[in-house]
């Protein structure tokens, strides 16, 4: 009979294996590996929609700036459980960026605070992903 204690460190030491193999795995040829992230902005500001031309000096003074090499930005939707259990959904713009070398995690973190302050956002959602690049 195996102990449960040992199975689980076998378990673990199992998908530790399988999860490094992942992350480093090569690229093809002419490909990198980097990281892309997502940012989920919310589409209302300060409890009203947000306009197109806001959210277009937002991508260049915040985003752009930050990220020179450059971002698309696509339309979404959000829905999640907010007071008394009730449905809450509404416009969204997912932002997908190819992050430098570094990650540039301070120039993230930098943005969602920008977003949250401007827009009066309770959050901005992130997402980072190894990702194989060409450029």
């Amino acid at each position: 009979m195996i102990r449960r204690g040992a199975l689980l460190l076998a378990l673990a030491s199992g998908l530790a294996g399988c999860a490094s193999t992942v992350e480093q795995a090569a690229c093809p040829a002419g490909q990198e590996r980097l990281r892309t992230a997502q940012l989920f902005l919310g589409g209302k500001a300060a409890g009203r929609p947000l306009q197109a031309a806001e959210l277009g000096r937002f991508v260049d003074q915040e985003i752009t700036t930050r990220f020179p090499d450059g971002v698309t930005v696509l339309d979404g939707g959000a829905q999640w459980r907010g007071p008394e259990n009730a449905l809450i959904r509404e416009a969204q713009k997912v932002v997908l960026i190819v992050l430098p070398a570094d990650g540039a995690p301070r120039r993230m973190d930098a943005v969602r605070a920008a977003y949250k302050t401007r827009f009066k956002q309770d959050s901005v959602v992130s997402v980072t992903q190894a990702a194989c690049v060409a450029h």
